[in-house]
């Protein structure tokens, strides 16, 4: 290649590598300005908490054992395709008079239900074996109604005549609990038919150790020339998300259905409201529920039946999602009907057991593909190495240490290099003043001959992101961290750290590393590098305190990998400058 030529390929390249090193440096200017932002983002939600408006409540008036029905019998559809629920509910001809109807208990050594005979509601889902939000004491209530929130399931048949959800029945006992060497237990509910003739039982069974309700629905005596009867069950609550939540990183709180052919489908509240909700209506399998943060309450067909699916927009700010199952006709000549109702924890691994889909209740985001073999990796360590969660990451930390191994100790022998070149940087610096055209070049001529990569050392925390966030995820939705204690004052890892040790051991961590990385000869550029450590020291005051120990001893692990190999690199006689 001639002089000249070669001349002009070498501006060329010099040109281009020194807005390489631009775009370098703006990103990370970006980077910062990001960062300061969440943090001020997260101040912001933490202050709204405390002292900003309080939203008003959905309240449905009760007196005593007496409520308004609510909900409305749903028509039964006969579309093959998804379309959009914008049709009005066929309603009772007439709706009876309150009555004062009793309170029925059905527990069992895990889940105890309140059923009231006036139309067999559930009306009260309390989870034994997990603390609430606000006070871990006291058991958490899943379903309930009155006061500040909505939440219950009903169930009944649509043909004109036949007992509803407004029809008051007739319990066999009152309270009814699992004892001791018992399996199983179970109430029924008894009411006739308009026509005096045919009779309505549902039978409610619960199973030791089990979250999952059979509910079951029995006609005996009707008419031969009566149509064949349809059963429907619905789950009706308000809009108000879980007490504890994120106002700045919410986590979802509506209607989800689920089908083979459209898998998992997310229908908001905000949609029900405004006839927009387009979800699956009809089919042979799949199920519907209502799904927040930790918990979903869903309603299971046996998989081959027919069943049609529905929401609606109610009075009073409720809304409803149901299912409409048409009855068989036994060999007695009755007819019966059997669906399941699981009220309780986004348990990944049970609910992969109940139906198809049920475990995508658990939402980790767009980055799913990474959160779900994290979560199993994070399983596994728990119940082979370790019962307690926080160990369990740690051991985690270090095996994803192990898996960045080579690429983190190509990238810190690059950094270690770098402070190597801090005197010919500087020296640099001063010959070409304010020209950054020129410095920039010079810079990258010298690192071409060096055989140094001035962004290898990022490489790393870029590679890292994508698990980080992940991990973020797996921490905020697995009901399996909720609550979980590591040590000491950490007695929750799926919340902040209550007095943020954590998060000033991470930025102190963090200012250690930065004193062993080369210094950038930019001013604004190391005046960034100085603050990030304090900036995300303020953001991971809010993050769970789980991440922020990954965080933690990764930083630590990075310490102690990058001192090594810069002594490896002083012994093998390359003179890393020390600071």
């Amino acid at each position: 290649m001639p002089p000249v030529e070669r001349r002009w390929v070498r501006s060329r390249s010099l040109k281009f590598t020194g807005n390489v090193r631009l775009l370098a440096m703006e990103f990370l200017r970006l980077t910062s300005l990001v960062v300061f932002c969440v943090a001020l983002f997260m101040l912001g939600e933490k202050w709204f908490a405390e002292y900003g408006p309080k939203s008003n409540p959905v309240s449905v008036e009760t007196k005593g054992a007496e409520r308004p029905a609510v909900g409305d019998i749903p028509s039964p559809t006969t579309s093959q395709s998804p379309v959009t629920v914008k049709e009005s509910p066929t309603v009772p001809a007439s709706t009876p008079a309150p009555v004062a109807g009793e309170t029925i208990t059905l527990r069992n050594d895990v889940l105890e239900l309140e059923i009231s005979t006036i139309g067999g509601d559930i009306r009260r889902a309390v989870l034994l074996k997990h603390g609430d939000t606000l006070d871990p004491r006291k058991p958490f209530v899943l379903l309930e109604t009155g006061g500040n929130h909505t939440y219950l399931a009903q169930s009944g048949l649509t043909a004109k005549g036949l007992p509803n959800h407004k029809t008051v029945f007739t319990a066999s006992s009152k309270d009814t609990r699992l004892a001791e060497g018992q399996n199983e237990v179970s109430v029924d509910l008894t009411a006739s038919g308009a026509d005096g003739v045919s009779i309505v039982t549902k039978r409610y069974s619960l199973k030791r150790g089990e979250y999952l309700l059979s509910l079951s629905q029995r006609v005996v005596g009707l008419p031969e020339e009566s149509p064949s009867p349809t059963a429907y069950f619905q789950l009706v609550r308000d809009e108000k998300p879980p007490v504890g939540g994120s106002r700045w990183v919410p986590t979802y709180n509506g209607v989800a259905v689920y089908t083979e052919k459209d898998k998992y489908q997310k229908v908001s509240f905000e949609d029900i409201a405004k006839g927009k909700a387009s979800h699956t209506s009809d089919g042979n399998d799949g199920w519907i529920g209502m799904v927040q943060h930790y918990f979903v309450s869903a309603w299971l067909p046996e998989k081959g039946s027919r069943r049609d699916f529905f929401t609606r927009n109610l009075d009073q700010g409720l809304y409803a999602a149901g299912v409409m199952v048409p009855m068989a006709k036994a060999a007695d000549g009755n007819w019966q009907v059997t669906v399941p109702l699981y009220v309780g924890p986004q348990e990944q691994e049970k609910l992969k057991t109940l139906a198809d889909g049920l475990q995508l209740t658990v939402d980790y985001g767009w980055l799913t593909v990474i959160a779900t073999p994290l979560f199993w990796l994070l399983s596994a360590i728990h119940k082979w190495v370790s019962q307690n969660w926080g160990v369990t990451i740690i051991l985690l930390t270090l095996l994803i240490k192990l898996a960045f191994f080579p690429l983190s100790a190509a990238s810190y022998k690059s950094m270690a290099k770098m402070r190597v070149m801090g005197p010919k940087l500087q020296k640099l610096k001063e010959i070409h003043g304010d020209d950054r055209q020129k410095l920039h070049q010079a810079m990258m001529e010298l690192y071409k001959t060096e055989k140094i990569n001035p962004l290898g050392g990022c490489l790393p925390v870029v590679i890292q992101i994508p698990v980080f966030i992940s991990l973020y995820w797996v921490l905020l939705g697995s009901v399996e961290m909720r609550q979980a204690p590591f040590a000491l004052w950490i007695t929750d890892l799926s919340s902040p750290d209550p007095i943020y040790i954590l998060p000033v051991l991470m930025g102190i961590s963090m200012i250690i590393q930065s004193r062993l990385n080369p210094e950038p000869p930019d001013p604004i550029q190391a005046k960034v590098m100085k603050i990030m450590p304090v900036a995300f020291s303020v953001f991971f005051f809010f993050f769970p305190a789980g991440l922020v120990l990954y965080w933690l001893v990764n930083n630590i692990l990075s310490i102690g990998q990058q001192w090594y190999i810069t002594r490896q690199l002083e012994t093998a006689g390359l003179g890393v400058a020390k600071r």
